[in-house]
């Protein structure tokens, strides 16, 4: 059984070309779920999805962008009507796109023990991980008529044994990667070795991926950036808040593109940070809970969520307007680099 790590050198993972033309495209994917304690241990019993019945409060400021967001939703929500319903309008009336997001524990079969490392999939044995795969895929294409063809992997449980469910299991996209972060702790996956660039997988058929916008802002961002951070984030320096010195000081700060626990400015730096450095893809995202006050860290209050939904709007103005960029969903982005030609790779283009 393979535990190793997704590595972002693997003969099998291509580096997208994007061309240098291509205005700066936004993609927001939103971790669709079930409302859980995330500070008390994993419980299959957790299937509450009361919070989908506000999701309009989402769909509503996008709209006005005319961003189509991609809900990639898992099993509790796909599962009940009052978790899929409001979504089910949304995409027939061409507001949306539905992909898939796995959270093994609350995901049938239930045959493994509900551990912390049980709780990213690419840590199940991998004929598990992949039935579980296949049952959220099934019940979503029940409830929506067409089977879903972007995953994005719960906690970020990605690895090689998804990427071969994936494959098998006729998905075409998958936007779990994050880059610059490492999970090992935890016992998940490590992103040290990857960047925001898209990347093409997969042994027989080739998958896009198009990571998470996590990277590093500052008077450091580029090269220096990932080995100042981890020092400054040593476990001796956490009585003296290194991390927090050195992001006040404008030397370095990791920022990942979500609303939830980043300030504007932060999402704001890291775009025109990504921008300058030829960056010409970036996926915003947030967790469904956080629309309804109480279900997420990130939102605890009504002021909470006013200033939340305040800041996905603002960001998507200065996405669409200061920036010059686009909105997209993965499938059409995929769609254009196919019709286009442009599913060549950089190790291609550079040979």
């Amino acid at each position: 059984m393979s535990r190793q790590p997704l590595d972002a050198t693997a003969p099998a993972i291509q580096r997208v070309a994007i061309a240098p033309d291509l205005p700066p495209t936004l993609f927001v994917i939103v971790d669709t779920e079930e409302e859980f304690n995330w500070r008390a241990p994993f419980s299959r019993s957790n299937t509450s999805v009361t919070a989908m019945s506000k999701i309009d409060r989402l769909q509503s400021i996008l709209n006005r962008h005319r961003i189509r967001p991609t809900y990639v939703i898992d099993y509790p929500v796909s599962h009940q009507r009052d978790g899929y319903a409001l979504l089910k309008e949304f995409s027939d009336d061409g507001l949306c796109r539905i992909g898939a997001h796995l959270h093994p524990w609350v995901t049938p079969p239930h045959t493994e023990d509900v551990t912390g490392t049980n709780s990213f999939g690419c840590r199940l044995d991998p004929s598990l991980e992949a039935e579980k795969i296949r049952v959220l895929r099934d019940d979503i294409g029940e409830q929506f008529g067409t089977r879903p063809t972007v995953f994005k992997a719960g906690r970020y449980g990605f690895g090689p044994t998804t990427a071969a469910a994936l494959e098998a299991l006729d998905f075409d996209i998958d936007v779990s990667v994050n880059p610059r972060m490492n999970y090992t702790s935890e016992g998940g996956p490590s992103f040290d070795g990857f960047d925001t660039t898209p990347f093409f997988f997969g042994r027989n058929r080739r998958l896009l991926e198009i990571p998470c916008s996590t990277d590093y802002t500052g008077l450091t961002a580029g090269t220096v950036a990932p080995a100042l951070h981890r020092a400054v984030s040593a476990r001796a320096l956490e009585p003296l808040r290194a991390v927090g010195i050195a992001a006040r000081l404008g030397l370095v700060n990791k920022v990942m593109l979500s609303p939830e626990g980043n300030t504007l400015a932060e999402m704001q730096a890291l775009t025109r940070s990504l921008v300058s450095r030829g960056v010409r893809t970036f996926s915003m995202t947030l967790h469904s809970p956080s629309v309804q006050p109480g279900c997420t860290p990130y939102v605890r209050s009504d002021q909470d969520l006013d200033e939340f939904l305040a800041r996905i709007d603002a960001y998507c103005g200065f996405f669409l307007g200061e920036i010059g960029g686009v909105a997209s969903t993965p499938e059409e982005f995929r769609g254009t680099l196919i019709g286009h030609g442009r599913d060549t790779t950089l190790e291609e283009r550079r040979s």
